[in-house]
């Protein structure tokens, strides 16, 4: 079954380009090219992953990614033709997956969100489906994370990153590792994309982000994933 795949993008030339090449790659593209259809579209439900422009006519991409996250945990590419690393920043922080600056190749786009797409879907990996540390529980079947039985949502990278800090707790993990397990065929072009996406895990899990006891940063190596004193080993 093909992938169903949203578009918001106001560019028609570029939208009607992307659709033709991932059409050719077996997936179905839904192009909008206002942030209102777009959303109105999204709402209807059945896509797969969202491409999203930052630079829309009547809202920005930034505010859509926020409202979109709030909502679903769709797997969100977002494009600019802005390529300032801020802008990066900000489309992670808000809960993007990916982010890929304008203009681009399609087969990199192609790869990318594949990458995505994947890391949505993919199996349990090898070990107990369930680890449990204390009041946290992540549930590698179902593809979760609960803190006191709640779901704290976070996106499918952030979910395999906190899979690859807790499959290895008590052990430093440096970014180039963390990068190395989770980005599949989709390089992650700036180590402080995994900054981000750390510090919205920890807004996910921990009781107080400013103070984390359970994701604690080494400072000049990288992350570790801690395991509490009142844990059984």
């Amino acid at each position: 079954m093909s992938e169903r795949i949203l578009m918001i993008e106001d560019d028609r030339g570029l939208a009607a380009m992307v659709a033709e090449y991932l059409g050719a790659s077996g997936m179905n593209v839904t192009a909008c090219h206002d942030a209102g259809t777009g959303l109105a579209t999204l709402e209807r439900g059945g896509f797969d992953a969202l491409i999203l422009d930052v630079m829309l006519p009547d809202r920005d991409g930034f505010a859509i990614c926020r409202t979109v996250r709030g909502r679903s945990t769709i797997p969100i590419l977002m494009l600019t033709a802005r390529g300032d690393e801020m802008d990066r920043i900000v489309g992670l922080e808000l809960g993007a997956d990916d982010y890929l600056p304008k203009p681009f190749h399609p087969r990199e786009l192609l790869a990318r969100l594949r990458a995505i797409l994947r890391r949505a879907g993919s199996s349990t990996a090898p070990g107990e489906p369930v680890l449990r540390f204390g009041r946290l529980e992540i549930d590698r079947n179902a593809r979760l994370a609960r803190v006191d039985g709640q779901e704290r949502p976070m996106t499918a990278y952030q979910f395999d990153l906190l899979c690859a800090l807790a499959e290895n707790a008590g052990r430093v993990m440096t970014r180039d590792m963390l990068m190395n397990r989770v980005r599949g065929d989709s390089h992650e072009t700036f180590d402080r994309s995994i900054d981000v996406h750390v510090s919205r895990i920890r807004s996910a899990i921990e009781d107080d982000p400013a103070r984390p006891r359970r994701i604690l940063t080494i400072r000049g190596s990288g992350y570790v994933f801690a395991r509490l004193q009142d844990e059984a080993e």
